[in-house]
């Protein structure tokens, strides 16, 4: 059972960097659909109210956010990497150090998660309700770079998902090692008792 647990943890520690790498590029992408549209629209930043087509302002209003979003995704893969320095793939006994790495990612990958989750749900609110598509068509229409699809805000929903799912594995796993720890445990200890 030692041997299937410990390449499963190898695994799950695996998925957690890749998860982790997965919000990072999500957060390189999420205003590709919004820079390709919308930024051409606002002919000065400093003035955002001045806009070409109602609701361009979007563009700007995401900056701060998909900023966030970037930190948050380099700071979940050096958290991912912690599992790799402690050892938390390969050990076969867990000690303060790995419960200390598993501990830091799930409470990041959650926390990110619903932060990420309400921030997108309240921007993908702002674009449908206020941005004017058909204003944005006549003017993207003809050079072929209007869209109105929400891909981007959609998808987020699959790449924490994919975290999440990361972080479970790796909260099972360590349920699953402290169990195995004991009953590793008993089994020594009842091996010298009968040997005394």
């Amino acid at each position: 059972m030692y041997k299937k647990q410990m390449s499963l943890q190898r695994i799950f520690c695996l998925l957690s960097l890749a998860a982790s790498v997965v919000v990072f590029v999500y957060s390189l992408g999420i205003m590709t659909d919004l820079f390709d549209t919308l930024y051409s629209m606002i002919p000065d930043p400093d003035d955002l109210e001045n806009t070409r087509v109602a609701g361009a302002r979007i563009y700007y209003d995401m900056q701060g956010f998909n900023r966030g979003l970037l930190y948050c995704g380099i700071v979940l893969i050096l958290l991912s990497c912690l599992l790799f320095l402690t050892n938390t793939h390969i050990r076969r006994r867990y000690y303060i150090g790995n419960y200390c790495a598993v501990g830091l990612n799930a409470v990041a990958n959650v926390g990110v998660a619903v932060w990420a989750h309400i921030q997108i749900a309240a921007f993908k609110n702002q674009y449908l309700t206020t941005v004017d598509f058909a204003q944005l068509e006549r003017r993207l229409g003809r050079l072929g770079t209007y869209t109105d699809s929400t891909f981007w805000f959609d998808i987020h929903y699959f790449v924490f998902a994919l975290t999440l799912i990361a972080t479970a594995l790796l909260v099972v796993n360590v349920i699953l090692k402290i169990r195995l720890m004991k009953e590793e445990a008993a089994l020594l200890k009842n091996g010298k008792a009968v040997s005394a």
